[in-house]
């Protein structure tokens, strides 16, 4: 991947780590690996453990961003969050969202956040 994608993708989970905490989230951690796959963001709200799955992109011309959150990424996110869940986060019901966001890499971002967007 190309140093200006990755920074493009830093910059939104920036944006989008920031507009989760000012909507009363507690950001517990960013970039969650494990070897099974990676979270990008995990938050607790209340008696809630969000896993958040970010996605940046400059334009819709190749589609929204939340289009490129398919079943693969689903099903290793899903697992990514077992290996958390095994640890950590007892007692705590888990949601799987994902955060849009449109924007060039500086300035302002377009955010939109999809609650349960796995459906599960």
């Amino acid at each position: 991947m190309s140093e200006e994608r990755l920074a493009l993708g830093r910059w939104g989970e920036d944006r989008a780590a920031e507009f989760l905490r000012r909507r009363g989230m507690k950001i517990l951690e960013r970039n969650y690996r494990t070897p099974v796959g990676e979270v990008d963001i995990i938050v607790r709200k209340g008696k809630t453990l969000v896993f958040v799955e970010v996605k940046t992109r400059r334009s819709q011309a190749f589609g929204a961003p939340q289009e490129a959150v398919g079943p693969t990424k689903q099903r290793q996110t899903i697992r990514a969050a077992q290996w958390y869940l095994g640890s950590q986060g007892k007692g705590l019901q888990p949601r799987f969202d994902v955060v849009a966001v449109l924007g060039q890499g500086e300035g302002e971002a377009h955010i939109e956040h999809f609650e349960n967007a796995f459906g599960t």
